[in-house]
């Protein structure tokens, strides 16, 4: 038996389906039920039930489960201790939210890029609660978020806070800056995260309770939007403040104070660690050094 037959018998397992596994495994279904097949006609025991919804284990395959794991995870870590970085190919399934996008996510890619030569990336952009349905249904390898994810195959690795703050351009800077609120949120709207955010949920709520159910929203699952929208005078924003620097320092937008300031974004790497990917943990734990970098 080789290693690629254990790793693909892992995946198959812990899928539920040789489909499934093709995609994570990024090679054909014929493929896959071939190394099946082989290992199956090797040990000389049928390892998988086949349904028309999926596989199951049978019991000589659960038996073969527990040291399928211990062999996978010690190459694994062989390879990472020992091994080139360039010897890792395939692609990595990374999902991030925007607020990383803005902030140090370009470093991240090309110090990955320059690390693992021969690993593509595959990028989707997203909220946060749709990146975990990912890392859980297992579309996603790793995920920038914010976590952490609570889930026994989930590992997570915490990332930079990015504080909020209020920021307004134009006649809304105006009617800040003379301090009443009230006025302000009666003629212009809080401009924010998008609905389904977590942000969104805390930021309304606090809005609600402080200035009465009557304070309207423009939640944008876009920050470039929302920025745009302050700078235009559309409203007031409550957005991160690492990404307004430069609109500030242009003078297009200000800080502004509001009397309260909802509580900061945190992010964590969280990635699938159950079949073990080092592929995945040395991309998270990069995140985590250039998080921690970030001015």
């Amino acid at each position: 038996m080789t290693l690629t037959q254990l790793k693909t018998f892992l995946w198959v397992a812990k899928l539920g389906g040789f489909r499934r596994a093709a995609g994570k495994l990024h090679t054909s279904q014929p493929a896959i039920s071939s190394r099946i097949a082989g290992l199956e006609h090797q040990l000389g025991v049928t390892l998988f039930e086949r349904a028309a919804g999926g596989v199951t284990l049978t019991a000589k395959g659960r038996a073969l489960l527990v040291d399928a794991e211990k062999i996978v995870a010690l190459a694994e870590s062989i390879q990472r201790t020992i091994g080139a970085p360039e010897a890792y190919s395939g692609v990595l399934r990374l999902g991030v939210s925007e607020t990383i996008v803005h902030a140090w996510l370009p470093r991240f890619l090309a110090r990955f890029s320059s690390q693992f030569p021969n690993v593509d990336v595959d990028l989707a952009v997203d909220v946060s609660v749709t990146l975990r349905d990912g890392l859980l249904n297992r579309s996603l390898d790793l995920a920038f978020l914010m976590g952490p994810v609570s889930e026994y195959s989930v590992a997570n690795i915490p990332l930079s806070e990015f504080r909020l703050a209020w920021f307004a351009g134009g006649a809304v800077a105006e009617l800040a800056r003379a301090g009443d609120t009230e006025a302000l949120f009666d003629r212009y709207p809080v401009i924010t995260f998008a609905r389904n955010t977590r942000p969104f949920s805390e930021i309304k709520a606090a809005l609600y309770q402080r200035h009465g159910p009557g304070t309207r929203l423009f939640p944008s699952s876009s920050l470039a939007a929302c920025f745009q929208m302050v700078r235009d005078g559309v409203g007031v924003g409550v957005l991160p403040a690492a990404l307004a620097v430069e609109s500030v320092r242009l003078g297009e937008i200000e800080q502004v104070a509001m009397g309260w300031t909802p509580e900061s974004l945190r992010f964590t790497a969280s990635y699938v660690s159950d079949p073990v990917d080092m592929l995945a943990q040395s991309a998270a734990e990069l995140a985590a050094e250039i998080a921690g970098t970030d001015g």
